[in-house]
């Protein structure tokens, strides 16, 4: 399956236009249309300056004009981010828009990436009302039924999908993932299969070996190797994997998200949950 319909989450924050620069980026190299989704909802400050206001006991005159700043505010950062990415999308031939949409992030999200390939976001909690308990990366995760590509809000990212990192250990949600990530995986210069632990997984279940997967990507075209990291404790897999894959040069890692869907609030899987936690490289799930 193409890529053909890319969605970005941007917001007010300073790291937005940087997503917008890598998804125009990837949505160039695989001729796809790319949507970027501008939740119009209050910041943290903005909110705080709201019930300070209101505290503060102030007018109702005063609560409308600061309520009129803030939503000036909201909509000269979307006009500022519909400038940036129209200037991108000229500068590398892309089909791009804009959509603005008033709600929270936590709900708005997840519906418009049921209509898209492939979603783009940061690894951090958008900065409105929660509208849920959990994390906005895990809920994207598991209530989206499509892929997500979380970019590190901290570091600089030239590009996304040209040297690709994948987390191997035969698992369902490695494979899920793996398989998602074809079309990427397909177009990239590069593609690491890293392997950790894998007398853990493969051999206790048992399953064929590692380097099977490489020939299976292989066959769909990918420049692919394997990697085996053996004895990494089960603490550090996540922190190993990034550190392994910053040394190769991948731009990219793919692994699956380990959960159960009716509880993976309490039930997320522990590597999993470090490599949202601790992200320093853009990392793409499925599940």
């Amino acid at each position: 399956m193409a890529l053909k319909d890319l969605l970005v989450y941007v917001d007010q924050t300073e790291t937005s236009p940087a997503r917008l620069r890598l998804a125009v980026d990837l949505a160039s190299r695989h001729g796809s249309h790319l949507t970027a989704l501008y939740v119009r909802e209050w910041n943290r400050e903005q909110l705080q300056r709201r019930k300070s206001a209101e505290l503060g006991l102030v007018s109702a005159a005063a609560l409308r004009s600061l309520d009129q700043d803030i939503e000036a505010a909201i909509d000269a950062a979307a006009e500022q981010l519909r400038t940036t990415l129209a200037a991108l999308a000229r500068e590398h031939g892309v089909a791009a828009q804009l959509c603005r949409v008033d709600g929270a992030a936590a709900t708005v999200v997840p519906q418009y990436a049921r209509y898209a390939d492939l979603c783009i976001v940061g690894n951090d909690q958008p900065e409105g009302r929660a509208s849920v308990e959990y994390t906005f990366p895990e809920q994207l995760l598991f209530v989206t039924g499509r892929p997500v590509l979380f970019v590190p809000g901290a570091g600089d990212f030239a590009t996304l999908g040209r040297h690709i990192c994948v987390a191997w250990n035969a698992s369902r949600p490695a494979a899920r993932s793996i398989n998602d990530a074809l079309p990427l995986i397909e177009r990239a210069e590069r593609a690491s299969v890293l392997m950790v632990n894998p007398s853990g997984f493969i051999d206790a279940h048992p399953a064929p070996p590692g380097e099977q997967i490489v020939e299976h990507l292989r066959r769909h075209g990918a420049v692919a190797d394997a990697v085996q990291m053996d004895d990494v404790p089960a603490a550090s897999i996540a922190d190993t994997l990034q550190a392994k894959a910053r040394a190769l040069g991948a731009d990219m890692i793919v692994a699956g998200a380990f959960g159960h869907p009716r509880l993976w609030e309490k039930l997320l899987g522990g590597v999993t949950h470090d490599l949202i936690a601790r992200m320093s490289l853009p990392i793409f799930m499925s599940h």
